[in-house]
């Protein structure tokens, strides 16, 4: 069998494949659980209908991202995937089911007659925010470490329910309903998109201040993570990512009170720029705690799979990634515009 290893890091190619597709899973599919979570506060039920087929083209195919993270965590890293998949069984489980419960609200909720509907919408908006809470969560449990003896996990079943998850759990929620509301600001209109600004405007402070609160406590997580971030000359090369942060923040919130709302520019900037917050926090964790890919135990290339194995799934993954990229931006491209809140899109 062929082996690439003499010429690839095929540990960090592979680590770098794997935190790509959670990125996309989280900047794609974010939106979309942020709308469910925001969909019962809708003032009308023309705004539901019209918030619902902003995402109907897009929901199901964003979840792709989540199965190749999963998949090929399981594939490289089968270390990483036996400690931390019992360490996380409970809120894994959890997100599942939120998942499977709103991808069931959504197509029945189109069938739905008037009485039934609003029963949907609530089903919708809780799969939603159970889905977000335990992916913050599982987040936060992974950040905070996990108890490990030998190469098994040894820590016990609730070990997750941890304080700085809980927090990371309500960050998620709150960072995805920035995302849903920039959203429907940048695919609504009129009434609807006039609601998404100021609940976007409102919601950004608590992003802002969970965003804070996150930082802080990961700097005290470890004495390590804060000697990276705080020792010199590192202090002065990290710096940019809270300053590039808080002046994305500044940018949102000018654009969402502009009072030109018919402006492309300040319907479609907000969404993107909270995009871009999130790469900031993303890049923030990675910086904290690279090399580990088992917080703070193994590294990646302690954790991964031989150099033949990842070499042949090397072979099969690359040319399948510019499909599926290629395939979602079609996707986006062809469903692009304002959505109505008529049957069709």
């Amino acid at each position: 069998m062929f082996d690439f290893s003499a010429v690839l890091n095929l540990p960090i190619i592979w680590g770098v494949l794997i935190a790509t597709a959670v990125l996309l899973y989280v900047l794609l599919d974010g939106f979309d659980l942020g709308v469910g979570i925001l969909f019962p506060f809708a003032p009308s039920d023309q705004c539901r209908n019209k918030m619902m087929n902003s995402i109907a083209p897009f929901w199901d195919s964003n979840e792709t991202w989540l199965v190749l993270g999963a998949g090929g965590l399981f594939v490289a890293f089968p270390l990483a995937y036996s400690i931390l998949l019992p360490a996380f069984y409970m809120p894994i489980i959890m997100m599942l089911l939120g998942l499977i419960l709103r991808g069931i609200a959504f197509e029945f909720r189109f069938k739905a007659s008037t009485k039934t509907k609003k029963f949907w919408d609530y089903v919708f908006h809780a799969g939603s925010l159970v889905a977000a809470f335990c992916q913050g969560l599982i987040l936060g449990a992974f950040v905070s470490g996990v108890k490990v003896d030998g190469r098994n996990f040894a820590g016990g079943a609730f070990d997750w329910a941890n304080g700085f998850s809980m927090l990371t759990g309500m960050a998620v929620v709150a960072g995805y309903c920035l995302l849903g509301a920039t959203w429907l600001v940048m695919k609504t209109d009129k009434e609807t998109e006039a609601w998404a600004r100021r609940v976007a405007s409102y919601i950004l402070g608590f992003v802002g201040l969970f965003m804070l609160l996150v930082s802080i406590s990961v700097a005290l997580i470890n004495d390590s993570i804060a000697a990276r971030w705080f020792s010199l000359p590192n202090i002065f090369f990290l710096a940019p990512i809270p300053i590039i942060t808080a002046l994305l923040f500044l940018l949102i919130w000018r654009d969402l009170n502009r009072q030109h709302q018919g402006k492309l520019l300040h319907s479609l900037r907000p969404f993107f720029a909270s995009q871009l917050v999130f790469l900031m926090g993303y890049i923030g964790l990675t910086v904290s705690i690279f090399p580990y890919i088992i917080p703070y135990h193994y590294s990646f290339t302690e954790a991964a799979a031989s150099g033949p194995g990842l070499s042949l799934l090397l072979v099969g993954v690359i040319p399948m990634l510019p499909i599926v990229l290629a395939y979602t931006g079609y996707c986006y491209f062809v469903f692009r515009g304002k959505a109505h809140s008529g049957a069709s899109y």
